[in-house]
């Protein structure tokens, strides 16, 4: 069996949903020596999130970025924990919603992705800079 382990370090991004499947992919050439495997792809952050789901339109990111926003909404007067700025605890929270790892499979050296399917960083922040994401893939 083959095992791979690489960090990336994503540049700073916008606020919202951001394409990164390329950023695996180039950051994982081992892939292309895996028959049948697993990739699991794990952001090393509280306030930024992983997701799969449509990768040609771009309304689709823009959807969901208004959708979260909708459903855990900035200074609502409730939250505690507020030192780092009104976009601080929703972030969290969205976060937690969204998970911070994905499991992809490894079929015939490719991410068996789906063909309507990319990998997201959802980034949560107004200014969350750069995002580490460490990347364990496995396989024969």
């Amino acid at each position: 069996m083959k095992v791979f382990q690489h960090g990336l370090k994503l540049r700073e991004r916008s606020r919202g949903f951001h394409l990164i499947t390329q950023d695996i992919v180039r950051a994982t050439p081992e892939i292309a020596d895996i028959h049948a495997g697993m990739c699991f792809v794990f952001i090393q952050h509280t306030s930024a999130s992983l997701s799969i789901n449509e990768n040609a339109d771009p309304t689709v990111r823009r959807d969901f970025e208004m959708f979260f926003n909708k459903s855990v909404p900035e200074n609502d007067p409730d939250y505690l924990h507020t030192d780092e700025g009104s976009d601080d605890m929703p972030a969290h929270l969205k976060a937690s919603l969204l998970g911070s790892s994905l499991s992809i499979p490894i079929r015939n050296g490719r991410l068996a992705l789906g063909t309507w399917q990319g990998i997201y960083l959802c980034e949560h922040r107004n200014y969350g800079g750069e995002r580490a994401i460490l990347i364990t893939g496995w396989g024969e």
